[in-house]
C-alpha cells in the first residue's frame, strides 16, 4: 500500500473520531480507573486491638483512622492529602554579541637578481609581478536574543498515597476533572513526598514534592479550535521551509 493511501486512511480515521464528538461534551474519566482508587480499596491491614486486655477496649488510642488521638496526616497507602500549587515564576534572559575581524596581506618582489623583470617580459599583457600578492579580508557578526516569560498558577488538588517506599517516602498521585459546558479541564499531580513535609492541616506545597509532575490542560471545543488542523501539522513536519 502506498504511503499516500496510508496517510489518507489515517486522516479519515482522525476525522471520524472528531465527528463522534459533534454536539457532545467530552467524557469524564471514571474515578475507579485510577491508581488512587486501587490504593483506597487495598489499604494496609489495621493493627488489631489486643482483645486480651480489657483496658484496651476503653482506650482513646484505637490505632485506626477514626481514633480521636490518631495522627491525622497522610502516612500510608490509601490516605488522602491536599497538594497546594502556587506557581509564580518569571524568567528574563537577554544576550548580545558582536564580532569584527579584518586582515590584509601584501607581498612584492621588485628586485631579485633581475628575475621579476624577466618574468614580466613573459607574462601576458596586463599581468605584473609587482606586487606578487595583495589580499584583504573582513568579517562582521552581530547577534542578540531576548527571552521573557512568566508562569502563574494557583490550584489545590486532593492526592492519594498510592505507595509507601521502604525508606518511608510516600508516592502520591492526584487527578481532578472539571467540565464546564463543552470544555473539560484536567489537573494531574504526582511525585514523592516525605511525611515530615506534610503540615498539620494535611497539606503539602508543590515545591516539596520530589520528581513532581504537574499537568494542567483541557480538551473540548475550545481546545480543539486552538489546535492546528491535521493537514497543517503534517505539512509542518514534511515541508523543509
Amino acid at each position: 500500500m502506498k504511503p499516500a493511501y496510508l496517510l489518507c486512511i489515517a486522516l479519515a480515521l482522525g476525522a471520524c473520531s472528531r465527528v463522534a464528538n459533534i454536539g457532545q461534551p467530552p467524557d469524564l474519566t471514571s474515578p475507579r480507573n485510577s491508581e488512587e482508587f486501587v490504593a483506597m480499596i487495598n489499604p494496609p491491614l489495621e493493627i488489631p486491638v489486643d482483645s486480651g486486655r480489657p483496658e484496651a477496649a476503653a482506650s482513646l488510642w484505637a490505632g485506626t483512622t477514626s481514633s480521636l488521638m490518631q495522627y491525622r496526616r497522610a502516612s500510608r497507602r490509601g490516605d488522602i492529602l491536599t497538594v497546594v500549587i502556587e506557581i509564580d515564576d518569571r524568567a528574563e534572559i537577554s544576550n548580545s554579541s558582536d564580532r569584527a575581524r579584518s586582515a590584509g596581506d601584501e607581498f612584492s618582489m621588485p628586485q631579485m637578481l633581475g628575475i621579476p623583470q624577466r618574468l614580466a617580459e613573459r607574462l601576458p599583457e596586463g599581468a605584473s609581478v609587482d606586487p606578487l600578492v595583495d589580499m584583504s579580508s573582513s568579517s562582521t557578526y552581530k547577534g542578540s536574543g531576548n527571552i521573557s516569560r512568566r508562569d502563574k498558577l494557583t490550584l489545590r488538588v486532593a492526592a492519594t498515597v498510592i505507595d509507601r517506599l521502604p525508606n518511608g517516602v510516600l508516592q502520591i498521585e492526584g487527578t481532578q476533572e472539571v467540565r464546564v459546558n463543552f470544555e473539560l479541564r484536567e489537573l494531574t499531580v504526582a511525585g514523592f513526598v516525605r511525611p515530615g513535609d506534610i503540615d498539620g492541616d494535611n497539606q503539602v506545597e508543590y515545591d516539596r514534592i520530589a520528581g513532581a509532575r504537574i499537568s494542567y490542560g483541557g480538551r473540548g471545543q475550545i481546545t480543539d479550535v486552538q489546535q492546528p488542523r491535521y493537514g497543517q501539522q503534517v505539512g509542518d513536519i514534511l515541508l523543509p521551509y
